[in-house]
């Protein structure tokens, strides 16, 4: 644990690793991180993932062997707590693989427009674009697992999905074995799931997902500080965007996680 807390205070300055095409094109590293007091500190265009995480000196691709597909990209202290536990894991037998990471803003974009249009069909085989005209109730629909742009976690590199991407594979068989070695240890290493069930607790925001588990010391601070610089009226750029401020994307979906990862 002393060396996750350690690696949260360095900052890192290394050539940029490779990505996949739709990149945003950055000429130099943008070194947006400092610090006030004892937090980390964060500009909004960080906090909203219009960056490219490959030109960032903070981030690093995640090996092969910790990944499902090549070119995924994570913070470099929030990889070194992920390593420290996979390999606490691997001892006890159980297999953690990273099948989702970092995306910026223009990622998000795609994911979100994708489904808003129809393109990508939601739970169920649906196609919202025809099936639901209503663009709230539309935004509300793609909600439930997708973030709008500029509001999701995994802007920020400290945020991954583990192993599957439904709730019921965690529930049986190996799916189980791999929750509930997360729930007993994950926390040990910084990790908190931030979409728990929802209920009297957390009445907002996404759908439970077992998958989705967030490195805290740096995703608390990059939480309080969305609280402090971003208003609905903030959220725009994509197909939709007129509906962040209806909902309240804000306080329901970006502060509307689990207690214990605040």
């Amino acid at each position: 644990m002393l060396l996750i807390l350690s690696c949260a205070f360095i900052f890192f300055s290394c050539s940029s690793p490779a990505v996949s095409d739709g990149r945003i094109t950055i000429d130099e590293p943008v070194q947006d991180t400092t610090r006030k007091g004892d937090e980390l500190s964060f500009t909004t265009e960080y906090i909203t993932g219009k960056f490219d995480p490959a030109f960032h000196p903070d981030f690093t691709e995640i090996l092969p062997e910790h990944a499902s597909a090549s070119g995924m990209l994570m913070r470099k202290d929030a990889y070194a707590a992920f390593v420290d536990m996979y390999e606490a894991a691997k001892k006890d037998g159980v297999h953690l693989k990273i099948i989702s990471a970092t995306r910026n803003f223009d990622r998000q974009k795609q994911i979100w427009e994708k489904k808003w249009t129809g393109q990508t069909l939601v739970e169920g085989g649906v196609n919202l674009a025809e099936t639901v005209p209503d663009p709230v109730e539309r935004a509300k629909r793609i909600l439930r697992f997708s973030s709008m742009p500029g509001t999701s976690r995994h802007h920020w590199g400290t945020d991954i999905d583990l192993n599957h991407l439904e709730n019921q594979w965690f529930e049986q068989g190996e799916g189980e074995r791999v929750y509930a070695w997360l729930v007993a240890h994950a926390g040990s290493y910084g990790f908190c799931q931030p979409y728990s069930p929802k209920g009297p607790d957390r009445p907002e925001g996404y759908e439970e997902e077992k998958w989705h588990w967030s490195w805290l010391p740096v995703g608390q601070p990059l939480t309080r500080q969305a609280e402090k610089l971003l208003n609905d009226s903030d959220i725009q750029g994509f197909a939709g965007d007129q509906t962040a401020l209806k909902i309240g994307v804000v306080s329901n979906y970006i502060l509307g996680i689990n207690a214990l990862c605040k």
